[in-house]
């Protein structure tokens, strides 16, 4: 497989440098790391994004997670690897990534859930790297960035 074209973070000056910076605050408000890379990957398999779904694989073994877990996290839902915390990241992360397909796509259930879990810190931790997944993903899919291809 070959990219359509450079990876338009990597053409505008500045852009990547500003996305890093941003990530870099995400891992900044409290949630444990292991848990923001569920949420990377949870998101990236939702939009499709074969590299960020490679990649965020990699990220949480990385940091940490067990390939039990990471098998399972499309079906999150069904299986018994999760705590509570973890899956009200995982059905916040769904449900932000999924803006256009419900009138109310971030119910007050799925909020409150989380809230109960992560302070203001951690919430915008989780929703920062649910925006910065999303970001990467649009830009990978529209032009079939390689698995393996580009090093963030």
């Amino acid at each position: 497989m070959e990219a359509r074209m450079t990876n338009p973070a990597m053409i505008l000056t500045g852009a990547m440098e500003g996305i890093q910076s941003l990530l870099k605050a995400t891992y900044k408000g409290g949630v444990p790391r292991k848990t923001l890379e569920l949420v990377h990957l949870r998101a990236s398999q939702i939009n499709g994004c074969g590299y960020c779904v490679d990649s965020g694989a990699r990220n949480a073994k990385k940091a940490g997670e067990t390939d039990e877990r990471l098998f399972a996290v499309a079906a999150w839902r069904d299986t018994p690897y999760f705590t509570d915390a973890e899956r009200a990241a995982l059905a916040l992360a769904e449900a932000a990534t999924r803006l256009a397909d419900s009138m109310d796509p971030v119910p007050d259930a799925i909020w409150e859930e989380a809230a109960r879990h992560f302070d203001e810190k951690g919430l915008a931790s989780i929703l920062l790297m649910n925006a910065i997944t999303n970001l990467f993903n649009r830009l990978n899919v529209p032009i079939k960035q390689p698995i393996g291809d580009q090093e963030w």
